[in-house]
């Protein structure tokens, strides 16, 4: 299941199940773990690992709503994943819709990891299990998400970045501090409104 198109460099391992749609592009060196699926036009470069169960360039979630009925838009991008890249079980990574959907160098993904179209992940970037980032997003450099963090669309990370497990980014963060909640704020603020919280029905107490 490899289009004759496609191209697989020197010392790659493609294990059984994986299908390899056309005009793919796979680097050196890289391994491809079983039942994973590459769509057309994937760009893979080299020293990848892509474990069991992925998909690399599927459609994005990009419709319309119209009056009877919901418009599908074309996904004319690509994945671009470049060297040194992790990708870890069960990830679904979406080809861009007007550009490249990209994953840079050294950055390493944990299971269950799903990127929205047009979205750009920097070098040395760490995602824990079931992180869902949505399209149109940019992450830069040396950013790290906690496990089953949700980042919202048209926003971004800047470098540096640290965002503890369970929290929702909605807004734009910056860089070289840490996060935590729903909606996302500084992790010092955060921990100080939650012990105030855990004060106020002694605080009522006193007050009756």
């Amino acid at each position: 299941m490899i289009s004759q198109t496609a191209r697989i460099g020197e010392g790659t391992t493609i294990q059984p199940g994986v299908f390899i749609g056309e005009q793919v592009h796979i680097g050196k060196d890289c391994i491809i773990h079983p039942n994973v699926t590459i769509y057309a036009h994937s760009i893979i470069g080299n020293h990848v690992i892509i474990h069991s169960g992925s998909v690399i360039g599927a459609d994005g979630f990009y419709f319309q709503k119209r009056k009877d009925h919901i418009a599908k838009f074309e996904s004319c991008g690509r994945v671009v994943i470049r060297d040194h890249v992790e990708i870890g079980a069960c990830c679904t990574i979406d080809r861009g819709v007007t550009g490249d959907t990209v994953i840079d160098e050294y950055t390493k993904f944990d299971n269950h990891i799903q990127v929205g179209h047009d979205t750009y992940i920097g070098k040395r970037c760490m995602f824990a299990s079931a992180v869902l980032v949505a399209g149109v997003t940019r992450i830069e450099d040396d950013v790290t998400l906690w496990g089953q963090v949700t980042v919202n669309k048209d926003i971004t990370i800047h470098a540096g970045a640290v965002v503890l497990a369970v929290s929702a980014v909605d807004k734009t963060l910056e860089g070289h501090k840490t996060y935590f909640g729903a909606p996302a704020i500084e992790a010092s603020k955060k921990w100080r409104e939650m012990a105030m919280l855990r004060k106020l029905p002694e605080i009522y107490q006193k007050m009756k």
